[in-house]
């Protein structure tokens, strides 16, 4: 019996000294605690195209864009799997890991052919704005994002105990990367010149917000104006100033440096968003938002989803080869040191994770292209609707076959073409051969059959992952490269061409490897690697793949 008793207490007395022991760690020496970064900084430019890194390398400085190609892992070869590349899309692609087929963001803009009306991607006329007086600004939410993004991955992960916060002057660049699960997304009120949100959020602004807006720091900044970072005449990068094709600021009398700004006349706010000052803006409510809603200083990763959006103001007025680009560029370069300096004495240096892509490209000013035998071109417009619609009454005799046209597709009447008995296939067939000989159609194709469509199979991929059957229209325009509706001076996007898909996607910091890859990776590659890097499940209508060699084992 008492040799029973001495065996129960070294039982418990063992057992004791079990529990009080450290969590054990496995045979490789990692922790047995799952080890995560404390903050994830996700940062989209809008409009950046991948030769940016290397066109002004020598004049960036040590701590911005060299910081994170240098210590980082740069994916040169990254691409949009999807033919037109604009703000929302790419927005949504980014950060749902998918492609507008399946996640419905076909375009900044699409047409509702049930409801009969344009809709805007982040619409929503069920909630109100706040922070700003301005009605209309704040009527937006994710609703009509159908899949999950990578942010809300993280919330439901956890639990919804991570902080996940959008910031963009543009309401698009800020609500798709939050998605539906968000702590909050803020964009900016040209009208007021303040930082706003909606009640799909929050029913007031935090009070770090009302502080930061109080500051009124647009109107500072606009005092400042705009002058050149460096001596105008050491941009041997970029085309002398003052071109042709160059469009011009709101209220001044040439595309020319200096631009007084507190002299312009109009929208001063809206003016303030056309220059590199809107970087800085936009910088300062990201930092802002850090620190009010104490991010990265929890026991769960918090994840910061920030949208450059001037440098495609400043790129569409100006394009690519003009001064005002390469300058916005060089500062935007300033803005990148200066956030990752402040990450570093927030959460420490190695404990936070960044990413840096953009939402599409551009194409080089048309103007600048024939300047130099190149071949690109402006397509007219009205020659393309007045063609079309001579060739369906021809056709088809008179006839309101048209509902709309958007994203360079046409939205068809069904129940009107049901009644005269004519086939989309039909339409098809006319609007394709009255169109081919304008200049600058490459191709029309029928989006409701394209196993017909005579496209190479590499552009009809990217189509076909553009077409949402409830949101796409019924045919497709295709331009030739280079060729784009606008008018004489600045340029666009919108293409399945290179200068349009290949944007960066760059890799730093927490769980990071050095180095680089040339294998092709594609947009939808973005939220598995970050996925992967959290040992999160990836967005619900994922298509991409993880990196993995971007990432420590």
């Amino acid at each position: 019996m008492q040799r029973f008793i001495y065996a129960i207490c070294f039982l418990v007395q063992s057992s004791t000294l079990l529990l009080a022991q450290p969590l054990p760690k496995r045979a490789n020496g990692v922790n047995a605690t799952l080890q995560r970064p404390k903050l994830v900084v996700g940062i989209v430019v809008d409009q950046m195209r991948y030769d940016y890194f290397y066109r002004f390398y020598d004049k960036y400085s040590v701590g911005g864009f060299k910081r994170m190609l240098n210590e980082g892992f740069n994916c040169r070869n990254n691409h949009y799997p999807y033919a037109l590349t604009v703000t929302a899309a790419g927005h949504a692609a980014v950060y749902t890991g998918s492609i507008p087929a399946i996640n419905g963001i076909v375009g900044n803009e699409w047409y509702d052919p049930i409801a009969r009306k344009g809709v805007y991607c982040v619409e929503d006329s069920t909630v109100k704005t706040v922070g700003s007086t301005n009605g209309g600004v704040g009527k937006m939410s994710p609703k009509n994002l159908l899949t999950s993004t990578i942010t809300d991955q993280l919330q439901i992960a956890n639990s919804f105990r991570s902080k996940t916060v959008g910031v963009a002057i543009k309401d698009r660049g800020s609500i798709l990367p939050a998605g539906h699960t968000a702590t909050g997304a803020y964009w900016f009120d040209s009208k007021t010149g303040n930082w706003v949100t909606s009640t799909f959020y929050m029913n007031d602004l935090p009070q770090w917000a009302k502080d930061l807006n109080a500051q009124k720091l647009p109107s500072t900044y606009a005092k400042r104006g705009w002058q050149t970072l460096l001596p105008v005449d050491q941009y041997t990068e970029s085309t002398p100033d003052d071109q042709p094709y160059e469009s011009k600021l709101p209220g001044a009398t040439k595309p020319v440096f200096p631009y007084d700004l507190a002299g312009i006349a109009g929208d001063a706010y809206g003016t303030v968003l056309s220059t590199p000052w809107g970087n800085t803006m936009t910088k300062d409510m990201a930092i802002a938002a850090i620190k009010g809603e104490n991010m990265g200083k929890g026991p769960f990763t918090d994840f910061m989803a920030i949208s450059f959006s001037t440098p495609d103001r400043i790129g569409h007025a100006f394009g690519p080869n003009s001064v005002e680009q390469e300058d916005i560029y060089l500062r935007l370069d300033l803005e990148f040191a200066d956030l990752l300096s402040f990450l570093d004495g927030w959460v420490g240096k190695g404990n936070y994770t960044v990413f840096l892509t953009a939402d599409h490209g551009v194409m080089d000013v048309p103007g600048f292209w024939q300047q130099h035998k190149l071949p690109a071109g402006l397509l007219n417009e009205r020659q393309i609707a007045a063609t079309v619609k001579k060739a369906m009454t021809d056709a088809f005799g008179p006839n309101d076959f048209m509902l709309a046209s958007e994203n360079f597709q046409i939205y068809l009447d069904q129940k009107a073409l049901r009644a005269k008995n004519v086939s989309v296939d039909a339409v098809h067939t006319v609007v394709r051969e009255a169109l081919l000989p304008l200049p600058g159609i490459a191709d029309v194709i029928n989006l409701r059959s394209m196993a017909t469509s005579t496209l190479p199979d590499y552009l009809q991929s990217l189509y076909k992952n553009n077409l949402n059957p409830k949101r796409s229209g019924d045919l497709q325009l295709v331009t030739q490269p280079g060729w784009f509706p606008g008018s004489a001076t600045g340029t666009n996007h919108g293409s399945p061409y290179n200068y349009d898909t290949q944007v960066p996607f760059l890799l730093y910091g927490w769980g990071v490897n050095k180095g680089e890859t040339l294998r092709r990776t594609t947009i939808s590659d973005i939220a598995p690697t970050i996925a992967a890097l959290l040992h999160l499940l990836p967005p619900s209508g994922n298509v991409g793949n993880a990196v993995e060699e971007a990432l420590k084992k």
